[in-house]
């Protein structure tokens, strides 16, 4: 199987259209534009739809006919985009509507910058629309991961009928490296939910209304339902260097490549560090934090936002280990100087035992 160079937004289409996705609907904005260009390219090709829509408003309505329609869609846009669309979001959730959004995030609040942060997080992953609802969140490193979870977020959408969100930070949207595709495209099918315009279908309802209280906490009732499935089943996360790590890092996208260097480079210098990279932000890998609560002193989040993702992560911890946090924002990136400089302090500040990695292993 061959690789292919390409952009991380240019991969996410790809994979989309192998895995079955027939129509896109967006409006370009940096930096996900690539998303919508590589969509108006490719979905033609395979007797795919592709709009521009006059707005992120437009678009996510459109997202929510063709789901009614049974047809895998999705659209792509940035936070400003992102926050028009929320409406729509909650209205898909609550009618069970699949569909994959691809958010490439862009320094906020507001208009901010065109600059890559990670702020997006508390939008997604808590939901900016109304209701008692989740977004499934899927966070890539590689463009090789904006490949593969996109095919995963359309297998997720639809066995859970929800919503599921690819968020990514710039960088791993701008940046070019190889990517690898399965050979085999899945091909789309028509769910019997969906209304069609045939006889068979003509008895299917498509809708988040339920006036009556009972109705609607039923309903509710439901959803909460495939949550806690979810939440079960679907948990990701990269475990790496953990099983003696006396500080573990966490960080997702490209922070977690920064930290995978960093991981080294202590080790390297006798700290016991791991990394933990969430890759489902919802549902979040709790169990994943539990299990290393026994050996580790110190867990370190790194982010390049203030502090949202370190708020799960104390979450999960639940207070049986203390949370240290290293944000930068605006397009800043943490550096791997500054985060190994952190990382030399923890080990004094909480008494990491520091040793040369093959004495360590010998004691393991």
């Amino acid at each position: 199987m061959r690789k292919q160079l390409m952009k991380g937004n240019e991969a996410i289409v790809r994979s989309a259209i192998l895995a079955g996705c027939r129509a896109f609907y967006g409006y370009p904005i940096t930096p996900a534009s690539e998303i919508t260009e590589a969509a108006a390219e490719f979905l033609p090709r395979v007797g795919g739809v592709f709009l521009q829509a006059e707005s992120e408003v437009a678009a996510i309505n459109m997202l929510y006919g063709a789901s009614s329609a049974g047809v895998r869609a999705m659209t792509a846009s940035s936070g400003p985009g992102i926050s028009l669309m929320q409406e729509g979001i909650s209205y898909m959730a609550g009618a069970e509507l699949p569909c994959v959004i691809a958010d490439i995030t862009r320094g906020g609040p507001g208009l901010g910058n065109i600059a890559a942060e990670q702020s997006d997080y508390h939008q997604v992953v808590k939901g900016g629309g109304n209701g008692s609802y989740h977004t499934l969140v899927l966070a890539p490193s590689s463009a090789q991961e904006m490949a593969d979870l996109t095919a995963l977020a359309f297998e997720l959408a639809d066995r859970y009928r929800n919503p599921v969100v690819v968020l990514a930070d710039g960088f791993v949207g701008q940046m070019m490296e190889p990517v690898e595709f399965p050979q085999r495209a899945t091909a789309p099918q028509t769910p019997a939910w969906a209304v069609t315009g045939t006889a068979e279908s003509r008895g299917n309802l498509i809708t988040s209304l339920h006036m009556g209280s009972d109705e609607l906490e039923a309903h509710i009732q439901h959803l909460e339902s495939k949550y806690r499935r979810a939440e079960r089943e679907e948990t990701r996360a990269e475990d790496w260097r953990t099983g003696d790590a006396e500080i573990v890092l966490v960080g997702y996208g490209i922070v977690g490549r920064i930290l995978k260097a960093v991981t080294a480079e202590a080790r390297a210098d006798g700290i016991p560090v791991g990394l933990l990279r969430p890759i489902t932000l919802y549902p979040f890998p709790t169990g994943n934090f539990q299990r290393l609560v026994p050996r580790a002193r110190v867990f370190l989040v790194v982010e390049m936002s203030n502090g949202q993702l370190a708020e799960d992560v104390r979450l999960a911890l639940n207070g049986a280990r203390p949370v240290e946090f290293f944000g930068r924002m605006g397009g800043n990136v943490p550096s791997h100087a500054e985060v190994l400089a952190l990382v030399r302090r923890l080990a004094r500040q909480y008494g990491v035992v520091m040793e040369r990695e093959e004495e360590r292993m010998a004691h393991v």
